[in-house]
């Protein structure tokens, strides 16, 4: 494949999808259209609209292509997700929202399931393990299972509808699947316990050429047929992927979302707790990679319902004075602390105090996060959380080795545009190392000591 000019992503986030189109020279974003990722209810069950979403892609293809042209496609996705098809390619049934309740099944799953040294996939709420929800399929959806002849993971999913080509990747197959082996790099014996070692796609790196545009839809979009679409990857190690080109030495990634997943590059290798939401996930080179999350961007969320004040230095007086904090689990089940009722201490007094109180909790949660696994060396800050200053001062207090705001060259679209071959243009960043403030140090400290006895701070 030759160098390519523009490169268009289909990044599709638990809350939104996105269309992207990437400068390769630049690696920025030239184009973008998104529509909301909204579950359907179903019946059977709460799913995805894939059809909606794929007329979306098609159109904006489309018209990115006679704006600028399209060279080469590339796919990235939330994790915890796959996609049944039978023996024609169509939907065998639909695509399960992985937060749907599984717990029918649970125990007789959890019977099944390997052990986490095996897998370095911590058991999960609802179907956070994909193994989970293809059992739970199994067992209640037993006529549309007999029709299943393929399942691919779900940015493949993307490349089979692109390309007619079958297939997993090893970074979706690594994400808490409880279907993958991360130190031997192969499929795990669940794999033929359920039975889908003749339907499940064939593993592949994140950057294989998966294959070329069908006629039909060179036909609807007016790309040419032999335009390339990359294998995909989970969004996560999307983010991750530039600085693995880029970097030496150790580091660590906070990729900030819907989920904030952190991940050590580099550093010792630690003891997980997978009671603790700490995984193993396998990264766009098939390397494992020591990970913890919650779900800061859904915290975020129902915590601020809306609001966009930004604190003032009262605001700031007030928290300390007051020790107001948030404490976990806010999105419980899942998380450093998921059998812990969280909430505040006490009921904020103004929308600036519970923002600042917000970002600081989400930024505590990450800190406990990147020492669950053992981190070093600097923390990359990626996604929306880089653009708030308040998270961004603690986390900077917390991390001895210090934070680095990642540029305009990272985040899912750009990652999974360099699947294309092209040059991490990052440059190692400014680390940000705060002086020591006594009043953010006795915080942090009093946090801890609510929430965390267990792990010492550094």
């Amino acid at each position: 494949m030759s160098a390519p000019a523009h490169i268009a992503v289909i990044d599709v986030g638990k809350t939104n999808v996105k269309l992207a189109l990437v400068d390769a020279d630049e690696l920025t974003e030239i184009a973008v259209e998104t529509r909301p990722n909204t579950v359907l209810p179903g019946p059977p069950y709460p799913h995805f609209d894939l059809e909606g979403h794929w007329a979306f892609i098609l159109d904006h293809l489309s018209q990115f292509h006679k704006s600028h042209g399209i060279d080469v496609i590339s796919v990235t996705t939330h994790g915890a997700s796959a996609v049944l098809l039978d023996e024609a390619g169509m939907l065998a049934m639909p695509m399960l929202d992985y937060e749907h309740d599984l717990s029918a099944t649970a125990t007789s799953y959890d019977t099944l399931r390997p052990s986490f040294d095996l897998t370095g996939s911590p058991r999960l709420p609802g179907g956070l393990n994909l193994g989970a929800q293809l059992y739970w399929l199994r067992e209640t959806q037993p006529d549309a299972w007999a029709r299943i002849a393929h399942i691919v993971t779900y940015p493949q999913y993307w490349g089979h509808r692109l390309t007619g080509v079958y297939a997993t990747d090893v970074t979706s197959l690594g994400c808490h699947t409880d279907l993958w082996c991360p130190m031997a790099g192969g499929v795990s014996p669940l794999v033929e316990t359920l039975g889908l070692s003749e339907t499940l796609g064939t593993p592949r790196k994140s950057s294989d050429i998966l294959g070329t545009l069908t006629p039909e839809v060179a036909a609807r979009t007016g790309l040419p047929i032999g335009t390339p679409v990359l294998c995909g990857i989970h969004d996560s190690n999307a983010s991750l992927y530039p600085h693995l080109l880029a970097r030496t030495g150790a580091f660590s990634v906070a990729s900030t979302g819907t989920w904030v997943v952190a991940m050590a590059v580099g550093g010792e290798t630690p003891r997980l707790d997978p009671a603790r939401d700490t995984l193993i996930n396998v990264n766009a080179l098939g390397q494992p990679v020591p990970s913890a999350r919650f779900m800061g961007g859904r915290e975020y969320d129902l915590i601020r319902a809306g609001g966009e004040v930004h604190p003032t230095l009262a605001d700031r007086t007030d928290v300390l004075d007051q020790w107001l904090m948030l404490l976990p689990a806010i999105e419980p089940g899942s998380g450093p602390f998921p059998r812990r009722a969280g909430g505040w201490t006490e009921e904020p007094s103004s929308d600036g105090t519970r923002m600042l109180a917000l970002s600081w909790y989400l930024a505590l949660m990450t800190d406990t996060c990147l020492r669950l696994i053992s981190a070093r060396g600097p923390t990359i800050i990626e996604g929306p959380f880089a653009h708030n200053p308040d998270y961004v001062e603690m986390l900077s207090h917390l991390r001895p080795d210090g934070v680095v705001v990642a540029g305009s060259s990272t985040g899912t679209s750009i990652g999974a545009a360099l699947l294309a071959g092209g040059k991490s243009r990052l440059s190692a960043g400014e680390v940000i190392a705060c002086e020591i403030d006594p009043a953010l140090e006795a915080y942090a400290a009093r946090w801890a000591a609510f929430v965390d006895k267990s792990i010492p701070r550094e």
